[in-house]
């Protein structure tokens, strides 16, 4: 069984924000709470492109991953109909 619910461009948009998210609230570009909120972005972007899932995906039901091929139903598996 599996959980993902993010396609491959969505994950690799959510690692590529998530990095510069990170940098930008630890690297001293900002202060106080706003460095906090850029950190907690960073690491819930990277680490939701990582693993594939997004638990606001689930709860809102949406997916942004291809659904498999449908087949011929009629046909065996390596055979072309």
């Amino acid at each position: 069984m599996t959980f993902a619910n993010e396609g491959q461009s969505d994950r690799a948009i959510r690692m590529l924000a998530g990095i510069p998210l990170l940098y930008a609230g630890l690297g001293g570009f900002t202060s106080g709470p706003i460095s906090v909120v850029f950190v907690i972005a960073g690491v819930v972007a990277l680490t939701t492109g990582i693993v594939g899932w997004c638990p606001a995906y689930t709860a809102l039901r949406w997916s942004t991953r291809k659904a498999p091929a449908a087949h011929c139903p009629h046909c065996e598996p390596g055979q072309r109909g």
